[in-house]
Formats: structure tokens, C-alpha cells, sequence
């Protein structure tokens, strides 16, 4: 069970992109319901994706580089700068989210390409960091979040 856990993560985070562009296209030609259920379908995947991630990274741990060593400062460099988007990405979404509920549709306008452009960066480089992680490479030692990123 415990093997599939990052491929299914990774599936729900490509759906959310997916969603995210579709909402994108709908409301550039003014279908608001359609918007928001999408949107909100994006939203949801996301989260689908964080509670498998927290999940496994409390339960089980995460999973180190496996591969050559003379890359993995580029990977840890590129996981460090996919962690930082990731991390704004999820911040800025809740903020887009709540300005639309809250209905202040004039700063959700704003903020809501932002929070896009950002989301699909941060899911393109979660793609690659599984990638590496799972396919190009074997995975390293499932380990500590600290240990897997730094190797300390």
C-alpha cells in the first residue's frame, strides 16, 4: 500500500492542473457556475493530494534520492525551490478560495491568475520530483522529511 501512495499523491495533484486550466478556460468565457464547481473540484483534488502527502510523511516518513550522488545536490536544489512553490501555491489558493466565497471578486480577479500560473509550476515540478524519485530513479531510503531532503 505504502508503495503506491506517491503515484496516487502525484495522479490527484496532475487532476487538479487539469481542473485548475479547465476552470481557467470557463471563466474566460463567462461560465461562472461551471468556474466555481471546477475550481472547487481543483481545490478538493489538491487536498485529496495533501492528506495523502501528510499522511505518509507522518506515518511512514518520506523517501530519500536514490540516485547518483554526483546530481543530488541538483535534485535537492530543485526540490528546496519545488517545496517553496508548493508552499506558496497552497497559500495563495486558500486566499483565492476564500476571496470567492467571500465574494470580493475584484481581488479574486487579481490574485486568482497568480495563484494559477504559480499552481501549475509547483504541480509541473512535483511531476518531476516524483519522477526522479520513482521512475528515472529507484527511490532512496524511506526516511525522516529533514533526512530525505538534506540527508541529515
Amino acid at each position: 500500500m505504502a508503495t503506491i501512495l506517491p503515484t496516487l499523491s502525484t495522479v490527484f495533484i496532475i487532476i487538479s492542473a487539469i481542473l485548475v486550466a479547465i476552470g481557467w478556460i470557463l471563466i474566460a468565457k463567462n461560465k461562472r457556475k461551471a468556474h466555481k464547481k471546477v475550481m472547487i473540484s481543483g481545490a478538493l483534488a489538491a487536498l485529496a493530494f495533501f492528506t495523502i502527502y501528510m499522511s505518509r510523511t507522518i506515518f511512514i516518513g518520506n523517501t530519500s534520492f536514490g540516485g547518483p550522488d554526483d546530481i543530488k545536490i541538483y535534485y535537492t536544489v530543485f526540490l528546496i525551490f519545488h517545496i517553496i512553490l508548493a508552499t506558496t501555491a497552497a497559500v495563495f489558493g486558500v486566499v483565492t478560495l476564500y476571496l470567492a466565497f467571500k465574494r470580493k471578486i475584484s481581488k479574486h480577479r487579481k490574485i486568482g491568475p497568480i495563484t494559477s500560473v504559480i499552481w501549475f509550476f509547483s504541480a509541473v515540478t512535483g511531476v518531476v520530483v516524483y519522477l526522479l524519485l520513482y521512475v528515472i530513479y529507484d527511490g532512496g531510503q524511506t526516511t525522516s522529511m529533514l533526512k530525505a531532503i538534506f540527508g541529515f
